[in-house]
């Protein structure tokens, strides 16, 4: 594989610390939404559901170009954090809703399950984590 581009963030304090990335255009407290505080900052669920969905998006887009699709779409990612039973440790799942303009419901079906083929964060997540496709054609 080649490189095409390489990024960087840090984080310190963990949870309840900050983010930056090295450019500062992510420069965030983070805060546990479950914590009792007025503090105001994102979490690393929030990151990440942001992050997926504009990868997502933009896989959705390539797939629809790919087939001859005119499309406009927005994906919304959803990230949930939940107690995994299974070793009493914690986990993430994640619930991606695109609505898109431009095809049938049945086509808007067919182009996110094959952007979760292509797109590289349902690649690096695949039989990870649970990861649920809504569709709705506009």
């Amino acid at each position: 594989m080649s490189e095409l581009f390489k990024t960087k963030a840090t984080a310190k304090g963990g949870r309840g610390g900050h983010v930056k990335s090295d450019d500062g255009v992510i420069d965030l407290n983070v805060v546990m939404p479950t914590d009792d505080t007025d503090e105001t900052g994102t979490n690393p669920e929030q990151l990440f559901a942001a992050g997926y969905a504009a990868c997502y998006d933009g896989a959705l887009n390539l797939v629809a170009k790919n087939k001859g699709k005119d499309i406009d779409s927005t994906t919304h990612g959803e990230v949930s954090f939940l107690k995994d039973e299974s070793d009493g440790g914690f986990k993430i799942a994640v619930k991606l809703t695109s609505e898109i303009d431009g095809v049938s419901q049945d086509e808007a079906n067919d182009l996110m399950d094959e952007a979760h083929q292509v797109c590289p964060y349902s690649k690096a997540t695949r039989n990870n984590i649970e990861v649920s496709l809504v569709a709705k054609a506009k």
